[in-house]
């Protein structure tokens, strides 16, 4: 007899191939784990909190060091102006640190305007928003006044055009940072982007370490072009390189946008452009490269952006506060993930069990048993090997079924916990797709198709179990949507027509049908009305002419062309058994080319019509579903629909 024997270097090769994929699992583990923990870092209101007081009391002390024409500038000001409450303490703390540490003695105006503005802005609280320009102006009477008054006190003799310039900024930036943390657009995106440049510019703790070339290369490569001047204005400003740098940036920007083969070639753009500008001007120094190629790697993490949107007004605060309630719920649902229910005290069980068994026995003080009750007992209690079973026997059985209760329960449990999970992701994914919506304004292109759809129904009883709805959707989407309830009679009749109504409007409020359908099916599991309705439900894009027929426990549909018909999908398990489970089934296809689509409920035997008729996809859908019904027969013992949904040109149609 022959053996199949591997060669010695295959097995070697397959136990190797084992233990490379046991690493790389054992590395996605912790990988995943890290990044739970990581999300669970971010989502901690104390770490966030601590973050935010950092990141506000950070951009103080950075933009103290802001410097035009070898003196210290405002910026910080305005910064302080632009913020409220506690966010403008951290800030001005920031900028009195800063200006000592960035100028010494001569950041002592710089100290003084951080003092002053912190100390106004608090004292002006909430009227900001009756008088919108009363803070630029008392920003610039507050620079003016401060210059004025060293020049007394002080002597120091400022030169005409700093004096204009610390006044032009104090207004400028102050209405800038004022609209940045209102309702942000992206010019001042733009301009808040250069002038964190040129204040990073200044931040240099060593040559080649220069922040303010990291944060350029990082928009030149992920921004939008004017985004990128700034950035290169911001470093012109600065004065830190004779290379001139708003050319170099602006160059970038449109060398990222040719064609290049790798993707890393788009990303050293701003090295590349900046040598190009070095060997040009004759001028060699290459302290800015590191920082540049440093921004232009971080700009290939950033994700791509066809488009931007803009966020003004009303608008824009309406999408943060979507953006903050997806987030919101998203975190209740990973907070509902980690609730887990207390196990089943068995041994308390079989301890009452004992005690009401054993607590009048004679024989008690004697028993063996007594102690000796196990787990084993509560699923077989015939083998408990007691002098008086009589007793004891009705006792465990009594226990097993308050076991099976409470398992009952924790299942019961664990379903209202997997909906309410369930629900909270559906929210969250929904309010985060309308605030990625929400600031588009483009317009929405004509429809190309136009659906024709009718549906024929037959009953078994006066109330016909059968609900067919068809109506339009947002984004160009139709729906026609077919809902057996189970059995015939009333009862059929309104358990169809409350889920019709339910899953059309969760459709017309825009949630996408996957989303509504386990919903439904969740709304069913808890009723404990598993299979009352079967869904059947055709989604048709009227700009690609093509279709989704979704199905939870609905009869098969039908596709017809002038060839033949072709049976779709197969028959499911109703919605309703479970909420964990889903087992909706989805069908993709086409309409483009003048099919029909036929959906049927289950008292259409679509195999005998379909399969031995010669029915026209040509003909009217009203016509083709009473054909339908009349060929299906009146000997059926359930109420019986056909829909028929076609689709026509929409210059046909208006022609």
């Amino acid at each position: 007899m022959r053996r199949n024997i591997l060669p010695l270097r295959d097995t070697m090769a397959l136990s190797q191939g084992g233990k490379e994929r046991g690493v790389r699992m054992m590395v996605e583990t912790y990988l995943r784990r890290g990044r739970r923990e990581l999300q669970r870092l971010c989502l901690s209101p104390t770490l966030r909190a601590g973050a935010a007081a950092a990141g506000y009391a950070g951009s103080g002390f950075l933009l103290s060091a802001a410097s035009l024409m070898g003196q210290p500038q405002p910026l910080a000001l305005g910064l302080i102006c632009g913020a409220s409450g506690w966010q403008a303490v951290l800030i001005g703390l920031g900028a009195m640190v800063g200006y000592p540490v960035f100028w010494g003695f001569a950041g002592r105006m710089g100290f003084v305007w951080a003092a002053v503005a912190m100390a106004l802005t608090v004292m002006v609280g909430q009227r900001r928003r009756e008088a919108p320009l009363m803070l630029p102006f008392a920003s610039t009477f507050l620079t003016a006044a401060t210059a004025l008054a060293f020049r007394l006190i002080l002597d120091e003799k400022v030169p005409l055009a700093v004096y204009a310039l610390w006044v032009a900024l104090a207004l400028g930036s102050t209405m800038l940072f004022m609209q940045a943390f209102s309702c942000r657009d992206a010019v001042t995106d733009w301009l808040v982007g250069g002038v964190a440049v040129l204040a990073l510019a200044q931040v240099s703790p060593w040559p080649y370490g220069n922040p303010g070339y990291l944060a350029a290369g990082l928009v030149s490569v992920g921004g939008a072009f004017p985004a990128a001047a700034l950035a290169g204005l911001g470093l012109d400003l600065a004065q830190i390189t004779a290379v001139p740098m708003t050319a170099v940036m602006c160059m970038a920007y449109f060398l990222r946008l040719a064609p290049l083969p790798h993707k890393w070639q788009r990303n050293a753009a701003p090295a590349f452009c900046y040598l190009a500008a070095m060997v040009i001007c004759g001028i060699r120094d290459p302290t800015p490269l590191p920082g540049l190629l440093a921004g232009g790697a971080l700009g290939s993490f950033l994700p791509p952006r066809a488009q931007i949107y803009q966020r003004r007004g009303g608008t824009g605060f309406a999408q943060v506060r979507l953006e903050l309630g997806a987030e919101t719920l998203a975190e209740g649902q990973r907070l509902m993930a980690e609730i887990q229910p207390p196990p089943i005290d068995v041994q308390a069980l079989l301890d009452k069990a004992g005690s009401r068994a054993c607590g009048a026995c004679s024989a008690r003080k004697a028993c063996a048993q007594k102690d000796n009750l196990t787990k084993d007992l509560l699923f077989n209690p015939l083998d408990a090997d007691c002098r008086k079973p009589g007793r004891l026997i009705p006792e465990l059985h009594r226990a097993r079924e308050q076991w099976k209760d409470l398992k009952g329960m924790r299942q019961q449990q664990r379903e209202y916990q997997g909906a309410i999970m369930q629900q909270y992701r559906f929210l969250s994914q929904f309010l985060r797709s309308l605030a990625d919506r929400l600031p588009r304004q483009e317009s929405a292109a004509p429809a190309r198709f136009q659906v024709e759809a009718s549906a024929r129904s037959k009953g078994k009883e006066k109330a016909n179990g059968d609900r067919c709805l068809a109506f339009p959707g947002p984004e160009e989407r139709y729906y026609v949507l077919l809902c057996d309830g189970m059995g015939t009679g009333l009862g059929a009749a309104q358990e169809g027509a409350m889920g019709a109504s339910y899953i059309r409007r969760m459709l017309q409020a825009g949630f996408p049908p996957e989303h509504v359908l386990r919903t439904y099916n969740s709304f069913l599991a808890l009723r404990g009305a598993a299979g009352a309705v079967t869904v059947d439900m055709a989604e048709v894009d009227l700009q690609t002419g093509l279709a989704k027929v979704y199905k939870w426990g609905a009869a098969p549909s039908w596709i017809l062309r002038r060839s033949g018909a072709e049976k779709i999908g197969t028959a499911t398990p109703p919605p309703g058994i479970s909420v964990e489970e889903t087992r909706e089934a989805v069908v993709k296809l086409s309409l483009r080319r003048g099919e029909v689509l036929i959906l049927l409920s289950d008292g259409v035997d679509g195999e005998g019509v379909l399969r031995q008729s010669r029915l026209s996809p040509d003909a009217p859908p009203g016509e083709l579903a009473a054909e339908i019904l009349e060929m299906a027969g009146g000997g059926a013992e359930d109420d019986a629909t056909a829909a028929v949904i076609r689709l026509r040109p929409a210059d046909l149609c208006q022609s």
